[in-house]
């Protein structure tokens, strides 16, 4: 793939077409956009349902009428925004997703903050972020382009420039390490739960680079096997959904 800007609207384009043309990758993001679905269920029934960060992703195909935003105008996106002063106001929305945006954010409190102001009473947040497991810690550590940094005593990546910053461990930080700093913080998100997930699958299909370890018969196999691995054994997953309500 030719090298472009991260704010050029061809990269998101081209991203997307890598990510339907890889069976494996194009399943685990399918399985996110599941987990979201199911979550939506017990969201209030008034209300937009928001995608931050949307890019490459086609949430919509699985969850009709959300509304996916980005924080440049790319082909699919339905509106710009930026998760940091967010365009609607308070109570406006029954349900907000992020899926590999937090960690790029410069500050996560001011989007916690935003989040609590834009979601009406019993409003869900669901953040999509890599887990730092054990194994976790092995591969982001040896073989991720991003940093990671679960020493870190800031909420936030340290570059302020949507996609130029990232600290890999951020959510882990907020929602794990520091729970009990983020309660404090911020009681009208109540954590509903923290669930790992996918240990190898993600890192099998190469992601986003051009290549796979597997082809694209074998995908359906090996999503199941992660999958049963990743309930074994939480520890070794390499991502997490983490779940909040915006309490009354």
């Amino acid at each position: 793939m030719k090298e472009l800007a991260l704010d050029d609207p061809a990269r998101e384009e081209g991203l997307r077409k890598l990510i339907r043309s890889k069976r494996l990758l194009e399943l685990w993001y399918q399985g996110v956009y599941a987990r979201w679905a199911k979550a939506l269920e017990s969201a209030p029934p008034e209300g937009l349902s928001v995608e931050l960060g949307a890019g490459a992703g086609f949430s919509k195909e699985w969850i009709p009428g959300m509304l996916r935003t980005d924080s440049t105008p790319y082909p699919g996106v339905d509106r710009v925004a930026d998760a940091l002063a967010m365009p609607w106001g308070d109570g406006e929305l029954r349900a907000l997703f992020m899926l590999n945006v937090l960690h790029h954010l410069p500050d996560a409190r001011r989007f916690l903050s935003e989040a609590c102001r834009v979601l009406k009473p019993g409003g869900l947040l669901l953040v999509t972020e890599p887990h730092i497991g054990w194994l976790g810690r092995l591969l982001y550590g040896m073989g991720h382009h991003e940093p990671m940094d679960v020493r870190a005593r800031e909420w936030g990546a340290p570059v302020e420039h949507a996609l130029a910053g990232a600290n890999i461990a951020l959510a882990w930080i907020v929602f794990q390490r520091d729970r009990e700093q983020f309660e404090r913080e911020f009681p009208q998100l109540e954590l509903l739960s923290y669930e790992p997930f996918a240990p190898l699958q993600y890192w099998i299909s190469g992601g986003l680079k051009p290549w796979s370890l597997l082809p694209a018969f074998l995908a359906p196999a090996a999503a199941s096997l992660d999958g049963a691995l990743g309930r074994l054994s939480p520890g070794a997953c390499c991502f997490a959904h983490t779940l909040l309500r915006r309490r009354a």
